[in-house]
């Protein structure tokens, strides 16, 4: 991590850190008291997320090929990567025995796209910093169905999101998100005791 001074605050994210088992330990043998930020999603929109940017590197597999076992392909393959990124609860127990949860921020991914300021208010509280970005630092792009930030919020221009984010989301057999569905909701209601929050994911 760079140097920082004491009127700095330093800021790394990576989806990967989550899911990645020796992780939680190695950050706090680097700082035991930083502050963490977790972004989540309906782990059934992430799943179909992932499978979008997969389509969009020239992957051929179906969503279903890709999640369901193939020794019975009736059910869903927890051990699939991108089933098991969305098992929330399991990898959040792991952070838990490394960081009191205190030190743990959890970011509705949905409130995060439709409230952004709302969200930036709880992060500069949780970072102690002063509460500068509000509604006035934001504009919604309907193209993309994501808020664009402003740097400041008298600029004309508004820096988007990539064009790898707001992509169109291919059909899924209704069959399949169902089972997505069934498969999460026990994960889901133990994640939602664990943090105290409930998201209401289908």
């Amino acid at each position: 991590m760079p140097r920082s001074t004491p009127e700095q605050v330093t800021v790394e994210k990576s989806p990967s850190y989550f899911i990645t088992e020796e992780v939680p330990q190695r950050i706090h043998d680097m700082s035991s008291t930083v502050k963490l930020l977790l972004v989540v999603r309906d782990p059934v929109q992430r799943a179909i997320s992932d499978h979008t940017q997969s389509l969009s590197k020239g992957k051929t597999r179906t969503l279903e090929q890709r999640i369901m076992k193939e020794t019975d392909p009736g059910a869903v393959d927890p051990e699939s990567y991108i089933v098991k990124i969305g098992l929330y609860a399991k990898h959040f127990r792991r952070w838990l025995d490394s960081f009191p949860r205190s030190q743990i921020l959890i970011v509705s991914g949905e409130d995060l796209v439709t409230k952004p300021a709302d969200v930036m208010a709880d992060v500069q509280e949780f970072l102690n910093l002063e509460k500068i970005v509000n509604e006035d630092y934001f504009f919604f792009n309907e193209t993309k169905g994501f808020p664009c930030l402003k740097r400041d919020p008298h600029e004309a221009v508004p820096k988007c999101l990539d064009g790898s984010k707001g992509r169109h989301h291919p059909d899924v057999n209704p069959e399949i998100l169902e089972k997505l569905r069934r498969f999460y909701k026990p994960y889901n209601e133990q994640f939602y005791k664990l943090v105290n929050v409930n998201f209401h994911w289908r």
